[in-house]
């Protein structure tokens, strides 16, 4: 981005800036009822329901700083949350944000009393409400005007009955607010991401290849994040900057806990006088944690991180809602006005060696490539080839029971997080991330006219469809 500090400023602006509102339609809300994500894939043999099973409850453990209040260790120095669960649990364990509490959503951000635990004296950041999404933040440039990025953590260990002596502070977040400087993340959805993981290459090349023509009638581009050490496709997180659920595990397991680990083995914010475990904290277990010996099941014997992509690799993908004449006709909208052009209905596994897993056609609703979404949504960080604006298209299966949608949560509405699609002007699937510029038009701007001339009743067959997913 040639200048970021108007590029921010455009962005904040078009964040506040209201988008254009459509009353006759309503978003039916999050779906009530069970939960249709959380369990194990349903072909798994014995022992990989038992690893699941086991690394599901390894996914819940409450950390602290050694282990000597919560079960877990290796909390901080710096921390988002102090278990997987903290951020992933809505509608179940390994979900999206909790947050927008309601009868039917009793549970409120868990980051607000995560503030204060175990005596720790942070302050709640102004973005963390109870009422609203679990998020990180990242800073866009540092002090001295370069490129930042990075997630700096809610919360410090200082004050922790457990850490004495620790006196590091929070970030400036008052400040570099004022700044605008600061860009939110919440958490994206883990379920059914083995069949993701699974997925050849070639398989989503060839479905993004397929519906080229389609995509630049209406000035939809598409590329992919890839790994700079082999080439191959990345796919995980919102800029598709992780290549392996492992990875993803790893880092999230550093960075939003703190924890060092195999793959992160240095520890974040290492100051003196707030450290108090051997590095990494979390590592492959030579002796077997539960009853001694070096004999052990595979998920005893593992690492936490090995167990947490593990839970995610052998979780079921989301169940829709049973079908209605609504839903069939909001699925055929869906397709027409061009939004299956990015979100991809169906995709393909390779063969795999979970039971059950090989050449299953499963239906994220995501091409899991990369686009430019305009002004109004670009965060200013680049990862990979992700530029400031680009993001990897969000996964749509369980959107039914989401709370809050886009990469910052910044909606809990499905009319303001469709139209939120559509802003800029000027093309720039071509521009490299180091020059894109601030009013790049997003690929959605011709889908989204599309949207705005449905009549009310097919919108709402739209809304409905999915609300259903």
């Amino acid at each position: 981005m040639k200048n970021w500090k108007n590029a921010f400023v455009f962005v904040c602006l078009a964040m506040v800036t209201a988008a254009p509102k459509i009353q006759a339609q309503k978003d039916p809300g999050p779906r009530p009822g069970p939960a249709g994500a959380g369990g194990p894939y349903p072909t798994l043999n014995t022992n990989e329901l038992f690893f699941f099973t086991q690394s599901l409850a390894r996914f819940q453990e409450i950390d602290s700083v050694s282990g000597a209040i919560e079960a877990g260790s290796g909390l901080g120095p710096t921390y988002n949350g102090n278990s997987c669960s903290v951020c992933h649990s809505q509608p179940a364990v390994g979900g999206s944000s909790p947050g927008l509490t309601s009868p039917q959503n009793p549970v409120p951000n868990p980051q607000v009393a995560l503030a204060a635990l175990d005596n720790a004296t942070n302050s709640v950041p102004a973005f963390i409400v109870s009422n609203g999404p679990v998020r990180e933040a990242r800073f866009i440039k540092k002090a001295d005007g370069t490129t930042d990025g990075g997630v700096h953590d809610l919360y410090t260990i200082a004050g922790r009955t457990d850490a004495p002596g620790c006196r590091l502070a929070q970030p400036p977040f008052t400040r570099e607010l004022a700044a605008g400087n600061v860009i939110f993340r919440i958490p994206t959805p883990l379920f059914g991401l083995g069949l993701v993981e699974n997925t050849p290459d070639a398989t989503l090349r060839k479905n993004l290849y397929s519906t080229e023509s389609a995509r630049n009638r209406l000035g939809i581009g598409g590329v992919f994040n890839t790994s700079a050490n082999d080439g191959t496709i990345t796919r995980f997180g919102w800029k598709a900057q992780n290549k392996s659920l492992l990875m993803f595990a790893g880092e999230a397991y550093n960075v939003e806990i703190g924890t060092s680990n195999e793959l992160f083995p240095n520890q974040r914010a290492a100051v003196p006088g707030c450290v108090f475990d051997a590095t990494p904290e979390d590592s492959t277990n030579i002796v077997n944690p539960n009853g001694g010996g070096t004999n052990g099941t595979a998920s005893e014997m593992s690492s936490d991180i090995v167990n947490f992509a593990a839970f995610a690799r052998l979780s079921a993908p989301p169940v829709p809602a049973p079908s209605t004449l609504s839903t069939q006709n909001g699925a055929q909208v869906f397709n027409r006005i061009g939004c299956a052009l990015c979100h991809s209905p169906s995709l393909t596994t390779a063969a795999s060696i979970y039971t059950g897993m090989s050449s299953v056609t499963y239906h994220p609703f995501s091409d899991f490539a990369l686009h430019h979404m305009g002004p109004r949504l670009a965060d200013g960080i680049i990862q990979g080839a992700a530029a400031a604006d680009q993001f990897r298209t969000a996964p749509l299966w369980g959107a039914g029971q989401r709370l809050f949608f886009l990469h910052d949560g910044r909606a809990s509405d499905l009319i303001e997080a469709i139209l939120d699609h559509a802003s800029g002007s000027t093309d720039c699937r071509s521009v490299p991330p180091s020059s894109s510029e601030a009013n790049c038009a997003s690929e959605a701007n011709g889908v989204i006219q599309n949207f705005k001339t449905l009549t009310p009743t097919q919108m709402q067959d739209l809304l409905n469809f999915l609300r259903s997913l």
